[in-house]
């Protein structure tokens, strides 16, 4: 068991440091300019036809039309699907009737190209997958290396493993009754927000890990912290999306149309055969797609697995502190109370005070409380509802009262 003394969960200011370190190299220029070109040439495909379309066409173009989702690992289910779907299209028995039968030179040239097209998504679903599986398994074993090697540590693996054989035999049984691709990965995601409820249950000893609350005592304090917060829509992970999402939402686009144009060739194929120039530019646009997804996943997988998750309180608060002009100080009298108010980012920021006591004065009692008011006016008292703090006094140098350094500075983190 790995230990916590002195640390706190990573902040978002700290991991903005961190990737301040690690700038992703810009997406290329080929992914919007191909994306553009693809739904030109869908539009084209679109507006050729009088026929309404099919509800799944309908969705489809709805979905290539909207802002790709915003969560990272969203878009990863996201890209999958779509590999999926689209090397089903490139599949020989979805092709459309004419091209099956390969009757002309042009079709027994279009029909290699699609099946290279088809290699190439498959090399890709698997760099995505084995970044999934990764990326899975790096979270969960950091979160293992902080709790206590006994029993505790065996009941929750054995949890995890009980319920990842159940999710993939939910599955199997949607499969195997005829589930769509589509329905597979609606499953998929529900199953993706499941394991972060249930880690956020650890975090917070509720629901399914609510039987194990008497056993986890002397698991870190800061370990069941950081794997409530670490999934926050505001928190720590919001600073990935910002750094390395614009790039990945760009690569969901690309996709997305990809399949779009694809699968509306294939609708109109009937009246419209694809053309010479259509086909360069669905080869330059699956080879652009492949090769720049691999960089990235490539790139943020070595980022992450390097991203700390806990750092030490003076560093956090180094950070946070930087943010500001300076610090502010006040002398308070016996007996009278002091408000400060601060802005925060979230709940859980961390605040620190810093005490010191007149020369003279052997021991006091400083009491304090922490209160979130949101944007709607509601507060919440801090589930610490009141720290009190005995501060022993020690004399240093000609007779100064300091602080000893073990007390300073206190922190509180609010939650609501």
């Amino acid at each position: 068991m790995a230990s916590t003394n002195g640390l706190v969960p990573i902040t978002r200011a700290f991991l903005s440091s961190f990737y301040d370190k690690h700038p992703f190299p810009s997406i290329s220029p080929d992914v919007s300019r191909l994306t553009d070109e693809l739904y030109n040439m869908f539009k084209h495909l679109r507006q050729g036809s009088s026929h309404l379309l099919p509800e799944g066409q309908r969705l489809l173009m709805q979905e290539a039309e909207s802002k790709p989702p915003h969560k990272i690992d969203e878009n990863m289910w996201k890209n999958r699907e779509q590999i999926e779907e689209i090397m089903l299209l490139l599949e020989s028995s979805h092709w459309p009737k004419t091209l099956q039968q390969q009757s002309t030179p042009e079709d027994v040239e279009l029909a290699q190209v699609l099946r290279q097209l088809r290699d190439k998504f498959e090399c890709a679903l698997k760099v995505v997958e084995s970044f999934q599986s990764k990326n899975s398994s790096n979270i969960f074993n950091t979160v293992m290396t902080y709790m206590p090697q006994d029993f505790r540590g065996t009941l929750i693996r054995q949890q995890r493993e009980r319920s990842e054989r159940n999710k993939q035999a939910e599955v199997d049984a949607l499969v195997n009754s005829g589930g769509t691709i589509r329905d597979r990965y609606a499953l998929l995601w529900k199953q993706q927000m499941e394991r972060r409820k249930t880690l956020s249950q650890l975090g917070s000893a509720t629901g399914v890990y609510k039987t194990l609350v008497k056993y986890l005592v002397g698991v870190p304090q800061v370990l069941l912290d950081f794997i409530r917060q670490i999934n926050d829509d505001h928190g720590p992970m919001e600073e990935q999306r910002q750094r390395y999402g614009p790039p990945l939402y760009a690569l969901t686009k690309l996709v997305l149309t990809i399949r779009l144009f694809l699968s509306f060739s294939w609708w109109r194929s009937e009246n419209v055969k694809m053309q010479r120039n259509q086909i360069s530019i669905l080869e330059e646009a699956v080879q652009v797609y492949v090769s720049e997804l691999e960089r990235f996943l490539l790139f943020i997988g070595e980022v992450f697995a390097n991203s700390p998750f806990f750092v030490t309180a003076e560093e956090a608060g180094a950070l946070e502190g930087s943010k500001n002009d300076g610090y502010s100080e006040t002398t308070v009298a016996a007996g009278k109370t002091h408000e400060v108010s601060l802005t925060v980012e979230t709940v859980n920021s961390y605040i620190a005070w810093d005490f010191s006591i007149l020369q003279g004065k052997l021991s006091t009692d400083i009491g304090f409380c922490v209160e979130h008011t949101d944007s709607s006016g509601r507060k919440t008292v801090s589930t610490i509802r009141e720290v009190v703090y005995l501060i022993h006094i020690s004399v240093h140098n000609c007779g100064s009262v300091l602080l000893p350094t073990n007390t300073a500075p206190a922190s509180v983190f609010m939650s609501a």
